[in-house]
């Protein structure tokens, strides 16, 4: 999809691994640099790791305005909305950032916790209002984050405050993968996503 969109002047892959890196540029990407393990364990941010592209791809003498991480593990990914993203920056020079949003499919104000001692109401001022009345709520949807590459750099600004654009996907293409689960409904949406296109290419015919 990033290809597709035409977005991009160089799309490359950060990885600490060599076998990812080959697979990589079996399909097409670049990865000009192996990431340290300093940036490669199971709790480093993806805001520090898309710096260090940044500046890894600078000193090999590229500089870009724009940069954007994308998620691997996005399978719905749509490049409409990588463009949208690219946009909102160009056209809004106050925005420092752009990424994926979606609604969250329940009201959060009526959300419970769980544990040893039984059910809590987490909002108990909310649990009894209309869902009609409550404001609507947005989660990131963990596809892709574009942002000006100084910014990225400088750490001075928040990805999720006012400095970001919003883009806003639809749920029924938001499905993130950390667990077998993720994958079980990522499988279901696809099978689903597909069936669409083809009744629809059918209608059109």
């Amino acid at each position: 999809m990033a290809s597709q969109s035409k977005c991009f002047d160089k799309i490359i892959v950060s990885t600490d691994s060599e076998e990812i890196a080959e697979v990589a540029r079996e399909y097409g990407a670049k990865v000009p640099f192996i990431r340290p393990a300093a940036l490669a364990d199971d709790f480093t941010g993806t805001t520090a790791v898309t710096r260090h592209a940044i500046r890894a791809m600078q000193e090999l003498g590229y500089n870009y305005e724009y940069s954007c991480c994308i998620y691997a593990t996005a399978p719905f990914l749509q490049e409409r909305f990588l463009q949208q993203g690219l946009k909102a920056l160009v056209d809004n020079k106050n925005k420092a950032f752009a990424f994926s949003a979606t609604t969250f499919a329940f009201p959060i104000q009526r959300a419970i916790s769980i544990s040893e001692q039984g059910v809590e109401v987490m909002f108990p001022e909310h649990i009894k209002k209309r869902s009609q009345d409550l404001v609507e709520a947005y989660h990131d949807a963990g596809q892709f984050y574009w942002g000006r590459s100084e910014e990225y750099l400088n750490g001075n600004k928040s990805m999720f405050s006012h400095h970001s654009h919003p883009i806003i996907l639809p749920r029924h293409l938001v499905q993130d993968i950390d667990t077998i689960e993720d994958w079980q409904r990522a499988e279901l949406m696809f099978k689903a996503y597909v069936a669409q296109n083809l009744s629809e290419r059918t209608n059109i015919i």
